[in-house]
């Protein structure tokens, strides 16, 4: 039986946080974040027929020597697309709930159940007016050290996905960064913010610098900070992988909605997470 958090912002349920304990075990079975507006429109899309694997906003790493925390199958170089039996599970060991959040102690497991990571993980969300805000932040640990890579850095042109990965469902959408607009300039641009426009409901997000985005809105709209664009990172024992995602969620049709969602997400006029 899964667990699961409603968190809210000025009494509507704006967020939940499921455990994935019920996920099919080639998903990679993961804690997840499903979100709507204040108004309740959806932000994020769970289990959908095109990637089964993808599971509203989460922590998912497609190659963590070469273990996958993604979830479906894996590229493989010379090989392409491929399913393997190589799917860990992240499993939430503990939890503390408040009133604006959950942090959570999470373990990252290979195949065998072996422990490979850990994780600190905190959840929380603030309203501002008009809008809320998800802030996700993780602080991964490996005991033994790891490399993390992607279909890009294991072969693939272009699909540097992987790490703090949010699927809308939208249909379409309108993508704008400060590296101009369209997902063409946003995909791989280290720009402070990415703003994902649908007509009913909005994203406008911030990640920290050395994370560029992965971009897509061809076939389904999603994004996320990378962390293995061109070559793998490595995580060395002792060291610590920090990953960050601040989103503010409004209505699509609000005035100035890209502006309003900057100022919201920085805390004023700019800056950087």
């Amino acid at each position: 039986m899964t667990s699961a958090v409603a968190l809210e912002v000025n009494g509507h349920v704006v967020a939940r946080l499921d455990d994935g304990s019920d996920m099919a075990p080639q998903l990679s079975p993961r804690p997840f974040v499903e979100a709507w507006t204040l108004g309740g429109e959806p932000v994020t899309q769970t289990h959908p027929s095109d990637h089964p694997h993808h599971y509203g906003v989460s922590a998912a790493l497609p190659d963590v020597d070469g273990v996958s925390y993604w979830g479906g199958r894996t590229y493989v170089r010379g090989s392409g697309s491929t399913m393997l039996e190589n799917h860990g599970t992240q499993r939430v060991e503990s939890r503390t709930v408040s009133a604006s959040g959950v942090l959570d102690e999470i373990s990252w497991r290979r195949p065998d159940g072996s422990l490979q990571a850990v994780e600190q993980r905190e959840v929380s969300v603030e309203g501002f007016d008009g809008g809320w805000i998800l802030d996700w932040v993780s602080r991964l640990q490996a005991p033994d050290g790891v490399t993390l890579g992607s279909p890009a850095t294991n072969g693939r042109p272009g699909a540097f996905y992987g790490g703090l990965f949010w699927r809308t469902p939208f249909e379409s959408a309108a993508i704008s960064s400060e590296a101009l607009a369209g997902v063409e300039a946003a995909h791989g641009s280290e720009s402070p913010w990415l703003a994902i426009q649908s007509p009913r409901a909005a994203l406008v997000a911030a990640a920290p610098r050395g994370y560029p985005w992965f971009v897509r809105d061809d076939g389904y709209v999603g994004f996320g900070p990378a962390v293995a664009v061109r070559h793998r990172r490595a995580v060395p024992p002792g060291g610590a992988l920090s990953l960050r995602l601040r989103v503010a969620v409004l209505n699509g049709d609000e005035e100035r909605v890209v502006e309003r969602g900057r100022r919201a997400v920085f805390g004023g006029e700019g800056g950087r997470l």
